[in-house]
């Protein structure tokens, strides 16, 4: 079996170009979305990640503000600049680039965001909507894993799905989002027993546990639909948390590292973004009438 590829930069193109006509649309009625990214020091992979958000934004024709802290900035001047950009009208989200510095407290400065900016939907409010089925904003990683694997064409109501891995930005909320699909969701973890066999009972498999090709073809149920999250450097090379080679003989569609789940998360942030512009705006109409 070779496992049909899910190309998230094909995907993500389009998601881009449906955002862009709707933002033209938008500025005809007035409503200019404004993404402002905060980076704190200048970690390699995130000043990528930021370039790669600053390039999204100027396709689509969203303003980005971009503001970039020394790393020995204190918790409270970043809290100050969050504050600052919560009352900015021109900005409609905010993103604040993890991880920040050790001495940083990363939950202190989500708490502080606005939850009607908040983009990446890593505020309590918006993790709670979302537990509740209730979202706002879907949480930028899951939500493109999402779509990707409504891109393979499997229906996910019924299925088994399996997800490797528990954070709070990728593991539990892809779970949640699998769950308002009617799978049958189990989540693993490090201390996971026979984790071999209960990935091999899923029909959908998403890897996130940040383990370089942890995930090997026989830990894989053949035909099942695998989606690699993992982002991880080994000699200079950039891998997944499945091993492709032999994951890809026994799935019937994976996604690739790069180009697959990457390019969908920053398509979401940018539908997010968007949302949040309308959503404002529409606000504003009501305090007004």
């Amino acid at each position: 079996m070779s496992a049909k590829i899910l190309n998230g930069k094909e995907v993500s193109a389009r998601i881009k170009d449906e955002l862009k006509d709707k933002v033209t649309e938008l500025k005809k009625d007035g409503i200019f979305p404004g993404l402002a990214v905060v980076l704190v020091g200048n970690d390699p992979a995130s000043r990528v990640y930021v370039n790669s958000k600053k390039k999204a934004c100027e396709f689509i024709g969203i303003e980005s503000f971009e503001f970039t802290l020394p790393e020995d900035s204190t918790e409270q001047q970043l809290l100050e600049l969050v504050y600052k950009l919560n009352s900015d009208k021109q900005v409609n989200g905010i993103l604040v680039q993890l991880p920040l510095p050790k001495h940083i407290n990363e939950e202190n400065i989500i708490n502080a965001i606005n939850p009607s900016k908040d983009v990446d939907a890593f505020h309590p409010a918006n993790v709670g909507r979302i537990m509740t089925g209730n979202p706002i904003f879907l949480p930028c990683t899951p939500a493109g894993v999402m779509e990707l694997i409504h891109e393979s064409g499997i229906d996910v109501k019924g299925k088994e799905c399996v997800v490797v891995g528990r954070s709070n930005i990728v593991g539990k909320p892809q779970a949640m989002l699998l769950l308002a699909e009617h799978g049958t969701v189990t989540i693993c973890h490090s201390r996971t027993v026979n984790l071999e066999e209960v990935c091999k009972r899923a029909d959908i498999l998403v890897a996130a546990v940040g383990k370089p090709e942890f995930v090997k073809g026989n830990m894989i149920k053949p035909g099942a639909v695998v989606i690699d999250v993992g982002i991880n450097r080994v000699d200079g090379k950039i891998v997944g948390d499945v091993e492709f080679s032999s994951a890809s003989e026994v799935a019937s569609a994976i996604t690739p590292v790069p180009g697959g789940v990457g390019p969908m998360t920053i398509a979401m942030l940018m539908k997010n973004t968007v949302k949040a512009a309308e959503l404002q705006k529409q606000k504003l109409k009501l305090k007004q009438m």
